[in-house]
């Protein structure tokens, strides 16, 4: 039940963490204005909530371990939000970081 958890809220900071970036960037470099850059960052800004819910309570090992999933999340989200297609090596790096994400928090400890 705490890896389902901590699994959906990986996705969940990754969704906000992710699209509020790109709300930003399409605000800005896209032109779409204050709406869309105001948007991102209350995103961004839930992002660093939700992180917290985490079961884990240390937060450099669930930062970095978020890290693998902002990977993978964000060659996902440009699949979808902008049309890009992933090389082999995107692939490969992106398994490469949940891999690394998966050890970091999900290991056997002993405590």
């Amino acid at each position: 039940m705490l890896f389902a958890r901590s699994a959906a809220l990986f996705v969940l900071a990754a969704l906000f963490e992710i699209g509020g970036a790109w709300l930003v960037w399409q605000g800005v470099r896209e032109h779409k204005g204050w709406i869309w850059i105001g948007a991102g960052i209350i995103a961004l800004g839930a992002y660093g909530f939700v992180a917290t819910l985490q079961p884990d309570g240390e937060f450099g090992r669930v930062l970095a371990a978020y890290g693998g999933v902002f990977v993978a999340g964000s060659l996902a989200w440009g699949m979808v939000a902008d049309g890009y297609r992933p090389d082999r090596w995107d692939v490969t790096g992106a398994l490469v970081c949940l891999a690394g994400m998966a050890l970091i928090m999900y290991a056997p400890r002993a405590r």
